[in-house]
């Protein structure tokens, strides 16, 4: 028998965090829908209204109406309070994000008092060209390393030692004995067990979960999944030794998810990792 249980809830993170209790879990990794698509309007309706802006107290009010409007926002706003109330001081929280919701996530951290200990970018050596020819082709995303601990007294787990070490053939920057950097090299193609039950449209390489836990994770330990989308963070988190919880909202990527673990689940059991 596996030493690690799981658990994957089939429902919306912002209906599930206030059953979780205060300070419960160990780590949380989250990848949100980044908004790519989104259709809300970055404008204000009536401009002639915004001459002068009426001095510093209106611009802030002006600012804080246009943002607590977008859905985007407000939404990123919720999960991450959520979040900053289940994790415990000792815990981290990494947020994934690309150009589209970088900056909402950056700015709720700040207003709800996460400080961010290191913006990592994770570089796509094989990402996909551009076809239309009119703008760089996108080789990054970000991800935010964050706690909730105040700036005087920061308890955050860092695996130092296992960071130094850590060390794949992909990664053609980081060398095994040297410090971790915030730069990843880590090309975005899934193994074919990886993909064996279908995949997710932003599905990530079980690679970034598991440097992002051999930083960060703690054996016996419990990690949050808000967004477990095909289960690639649950899996990387039970192959480490941790508890998982995930919530997914899309049925279908739940029912995937669930393959996966129990596919990843019976290679565990029987010593393939």
């Amino acid at each position: 028998m596996c030493d690690t249980d799981y658990k994957l809830i089939n429902d919306d993170i912002l209906k599930v965090l206030p059953n979780f209790e205060d300070d419960s879990f160990d780590l949380c990794i989250a990848d949100p829908p980044y908004g790519a698509s989104t259709l809300n309007k970055w404008a204000y309706d009536d401009v002639n209204n915004l001459k002068g802006f009426g001095g510093s107290w209106n611009i802030a009010g002006e600012i804080w109406d246009l943002l607590s409007q977008n859905e985007s926002f407000t939404a990123t706003f919720q999960w991450l309070s959520g979040l900053k109330r289940v994790i415990k001081p000792s815990g981290s929280i990494w947020i994934h994000s690309t150009y589209h919701n970088s900056g909402f996530v950056n700015v709720c951290c700040q207003l709800l008092g996460l400080e961010i200990i290191n913006e990592v970018v994770w570089y796509k050596r094989n990402s996909f060209p551009n076809l239309s020819g009119r703008r760089l082709t996108a080789s990054h995303e970000t991800i935010l390393w964050v706690h909730k601990g105040s700036a005087k007294k920061r308890k955050y787990i860092f695996n130092y030692e296992e960071s130094k070490k850590y060390s794949i053939a992909s990664d053609m920057l980081k060398e095994a004995g040297k410090q971790m950097r915030t730069v990843w090299d880590i090309p975005n193609n899934k193994s074919r067990e990886e993909i064996k039950f279908g995949s997710h449209p932003t599905q990530k390489p079980l690679r970034v979960s598991e440097r992002i836990i051999a930083i960060t994770g703690i054996k016996n330990g419990n990690l949050l999944v808000p967004f477990a989308g095909s289960g690639t963070e649950m899996i990387a988190g039970l192959n480490y030794g941790m508890d998982v919880v995930g919530v997914e909202i899309n049925e279908d990527y739940c029912n995937l998810a669930r393959k996966r673990i129990k596919y990843a689940l019976l290679e565990k059991q029987n010593g393939l990792f």
